[in-house]
């Protein structure tokens, strides 16, 4: 049985619960076993309707325990003794708390559901679904948050179709929470804006550098009057790849893991000649120029970006995950149901616990349309 049937399982049970302990008390008292004292079981009945049913559910459920006890009284003959009476009143005392909390529940889950929807467009603001297919592009991309309830975090991503190919950035903030969303929102708009319009690669990275350091000047005033970290922890690991009509893909990365080639079965890791630093971290960078890497990226081929979440998951026993063995083994499929699976494996091996959020964007190049055009080498 899976987590979700399970859980719905229970939920049933326990609504169901308050209405089996009327019927049972009912039926005790009809019966030669009358002699049971079942009075108190009442009382808890509109509390536990309280647990899973809204006000007019748990006022039912009061109701029906004060007909319960009413039919039952007068069937034994008990009216004017101490007992039903101090039944009654511990009746109405938890019937009228068990509606205050059942509206104040009911209030704060349409509060929760209303957050939800906000954040829900926030993602889709920050982080934007990916698109299935950009140019001779398809693409397909999966984010998971590790904070409990978070929609979003720190790492971030998009593909565009731009006048200079395909273009895409997936990154990784420092931390997590409200400072790293922040820093994810002014890279991305930096990328958006300047994926556009800068000819070459190493401008938009200067662009997102520059959108970072305006953020981070940002948050140093906010720091000050919070006593909260300083900017200068914070820093961005980016890379950026650029697709257009030429067989190859255009890399540059600063600070990044290196995304894997699946080319003929075989997975490579596009390791950049040239290491420089992360986004916010400029004065460990030694000269001003950022070269553009280029690697063959033929039809048919796959490439997988993705953050540090993904390839430091670790299982029970501390291992980390192979992500490129699971690359390889992928069977042909579309681009999304190839990262459903990637996330599906990476979920088996840490038993479905994250430490730290984790993105993965896969890309294909279409194959040719003349299957007797030769692919330039």
């Amino acid at each position: 049985m899976s987590p979700i049937t399970s859980s719905r399982t229970l939920f049933a049970l326990a609504r169901a619960l308050p209405v089996a302990v009327l019927v049972a008390v009912l039926t005790i008292e009809l019966s030669p076993a009358r002699f049971l004292y079942t009075g108190p079981l009442l009382s808890p009945a509109p509390a536990l309707a309280a647990v899973t049913m809204g006000p007019v559910g748990t006022g039912s459920v009061a109701l029906a325990a004060g007909a319960v006890s009413s039919i039952t009284a007068t069937y034994n003959h008990a009216w004017g003794t101490g007992q039903v009476y101090a039944n009654l009143l511990a009746l109405v005392v938890v019937s009228v708390a068990s509606l205050t909390t059942s509206t104040a529940r009911v209030r704060r889950d349409r509060e929760l559901a209303r957050v939800r929807r906000i954040a829900q467009v926030s993602q889709d603001v920050v982080l934007r679904p990916v698109p299935t297919r950009v140019k001779d592009v398809r693409a397909a991309g999966v984010y998971l948050a590790a904070e409990a309830g978070a929609r979003i975090g720190g790492d971030l991503y998009e593909v565009l179709a731009t006048p200079f190919g395909v273009r895409i950035i997936v990154g990784d903030v420092r931390g997590k929470g409200l400072p790293a969303v922040r820093s994810s929102a002014a890279v991305l708009g930096a990328f958006r804006e300047a994926a556009q319009y800068a000819p070459e690669l190493p401008e938009v990275m200067r662009r997102c550098e520059a959108a970072l350091r305006r953020e981070l000047s940002g948050a140093e005033s906010r720091s000050r009057q919070t006593e909260a970290r300083g900017p200068s922890e914070e820093f961005v690991t980016a890379v950026l790849a650029q697709v257009s009509d030429a067989a190859v893909v255009e890399l540059v990365s600063r600070g990044h893991p290196p995304p894997l080639l699946l080319h003929r079965g075989a997975t490579d890791a596009l390791e950049t000649v040239s290491s420089l630093p992360p986004l916010g971290l400029e004065e460990f960078l030694d000269t001003a120029d950022m070269r553009v890497e280029t690697y063959p990226f033929e039809p048919g081929d796959r490439l997988l970006l993705y953050t540090d979440g993904v390839v430091e998951a670790r299982d029970p026993g501390r291992r980390f995950f192979d992500l490129s063995a699971h690359l390889t083994r992928l069977r042909d499929g579309p681009p999304q149901e190839l990262v459903d699976q990637l996330l599906a494996s990476l979920l088996d091996h840490t038993r479905g616990h994250l430490e730290d959020d984790a993105a993965m964007i896969l890309l294909e190049r279409d194959p040719p349309r003349d299957s007797s055009a030769r692919v330039p080498r």
